[in-house]
Order: C-alpha cells, then structure tokens, then sequence
C-alpha cells in the first residue's frame, strides 16, 4: 500500500517524492532506538506481570 500512495505522489509531485525517498530511511534510523526501547520495556511489564501471577498459578494447581 505504501509503494502505491508513492507512486501516485509520485505522479503528483514528483520533488516531494523523491525528498520522501531520501528521508524515510533517516527518520526510520531515528525511531529504531525508540523501538528498541519499547521492546525492552514490554519485555519488563511482562516479567514484573509473571512475577505476580505466580502465587495463583501455583494455587492453581
């Protein structure tokens, strides 16, 4: 779908399209620390989540 809404900006304004091309990846290395970081965060709710569910897993049982 991407590619697509390029092409028609493309046929539509091909300077704004051309400057998207060079300025998608800059912007993507930009936001990579960020998705890293929600990584390592949702990688810690889910443990802290673990950890208090443990006690009723275990009665659970």
């Amino acid at each position: 779908m991407k590619i697509l809404l390029w092409f028609i900006l493309l046929v539509i304004c091909w300077p704004l399209a051309l400057a998207i091309l060079f300025i998608y990846p800059l912007i993507w290395l930009v936001l990579l620390p960020f998705r890293i970081l929600g990584f390592a965060v949702e990688g810690v709710f889910q443990f802290i989540r673990a950890l208090f569910m443990l006690p009723a897993r275990i009665l659970a049982r």
